[in-house]
């Protein structure tokens, strides 16, 4: 990617994925493994963003998940913040694509973000999987700018195009993405349906040019 000009946005964390992550003690020390490869190789690559995960509840309550997480975090987001890298935790949704994961609502991932109080951890907010467990996107994101770091797209329902056949308003989103002073990227992560993928890109990049 980077020898073509162009910039990566955010980087892959842990190879554990998305349900093994930071809110079980058990992983904490593979996660920090794995973060302290990662963490330097993006700084010298300028890749200013490295994805976690809070992992699946596996019974655990948001309370005790917080906790762990924090726990788990501590070391890492510390040596982002000596490398100049933010680490970015992935909002999902647990009614349809990824069961009982933990980091499912805003207000949990915003307790998690006052709890590490970093300026180096913050949240990527997923407007897809957001939509489908609390709807409310654009005063969400307008009201705790200070908390998201990173967005992805997708339309609702079917993580298809973002364009007229679906229930969001992605043009009067970006707009308040715009208006909260976000200037990063904003990765498109829907499905496309055409048969020209490419035409479905160019359009979406047409919604979100404001």
């Amino acid at each position: 990617v980077l020898k073509r000009g162009l910039t990566c946005a955010v980087s892959n964390g842990s190879a554990l994925g998305i349900t093994k992550g930071f809110n079980d003690p058990r992983n904490h020390d593979k996660l920090y493994h794995d973060f302290q490869q990662i963490i330097p190789r993006a700084r010298e690559y300028g890749i200013e963003k490295i994805i976690c995960f809070s992992g699946n509840r596996n019974g655990l309550d948001d309370a005790a998940g917080l906790e762990n997480c924090a726990r788990g975090l501590d070391k890492i987001v510390k040596l982002a913040e000596k490398n100049e890298v933010m680490i970015v935790m992935e909002l999902l949704n647990s009614k349809v694509d990824h069961a009982d994961y933990q980091c499912d609502h805003t207000a949990w991932g915003f307790q998690l973000v006052d709890k590490i109080g970093s300026d180096s951890f913050k949240l990527l907010y997923d407007i897809y999987h957001m939509q489908i467990m609390e709807g409310d996107i654009i005063s969400t994101i307008t009201g705790h700018k200070e908390y998201i770091a990173h967005f992805h797209t997708g339309g609702v329902p079917g993580r298809h195009e973002i364009d007229e056949s679906q229930e969001l308003n992605y043009g009067a989103i970006v707009q308040a993405i715009k208006g909260s002073g976000y200037r990063g990227f904003i990765g498109q992560e829907f499905i496309p349906s055409w048969k020209d993928p490419f035409k479905a890109l160019s359009r979406a990049m047409e919604i979100c040019n404001v």
